[in-house]
């Protein structure tokens, strides 16, 4: 995945849908149709970026579907599935103080609240009841583990410092 500091990626595309030209999204937005307020997409796939606007889009039973400008028929909209779709961050909503995107988190140097250093933040994971952090290890971390560390914030997550690029957490390491 090609990803520059100043874009995060919002979507996927995962398929054809119908005959004219539609396109089936998994979006990463929260709620999922969110993804449909941002009308130019970069669309990265193999190395290449394509800018594109999203002409029309609406929720498809649990999904997303789309039509992008510019795409006419289920052929031309096949070379696009697999690709990211990729915003500005600029054109992200400002989040209430306390609140992150993930992209914000990546990164992030993992230290425990007794000054062990676990890692960084590598990605997240969403799951059933809340998101976890997959901590890899750095050159400065106690061991080489991986570690998957639930991002509950006040519990586990202590505190994030964005300026400083840290990550305070109450986790034992040896899980």
């Amino acid at each position: 995945m090609t990803q520059r500091s100043q874009e995060t990626v919002i979507g996927r595309i995962t398929s054809v849908y119908g005959v004219k030209g539609w396109l089936k999204v998994y979006s990463y937005t929260d709620p999922i149709d969110g993804i449909l307020q941002y009308p130019d997409w970069t669309l990265v796939q193999d190395g290449r970026r394509k800018p594109i606007r999203l002409e029309e889009g609406r929720r498809h039973g649990p999904g997303i579907v789309v039509k992008l400008a510019g795409v006419a028929d289920r052929d031309m909209a096949r070379g696009y599935c697999g690709a990211d779709i990729v915003v500005p961050i600029d054109a992200l909503p400002e989040l209430p103080e306390g609140e992150y995107y993930w992209h914000q988190l990546e990164g992030l140097t993992v230290v425990t609240v007794a000054g062990d250093c676990l890692g960084q933040v590598h990605h997240l994971m969403e799951t059933g009841s809340n998101d976890v952090l997959v901590v890899r290890a750095s050159s400065d971390s106690i061991d080489q583990r991986e570690r998957l560390v639930p991002y509950l914030p006040e519990q586990v997550i202590r505190e994030i410092d964005l300026a400083a690029g840290t990550m305070v957490v109450d986790w034992d390491p040896e899980f």
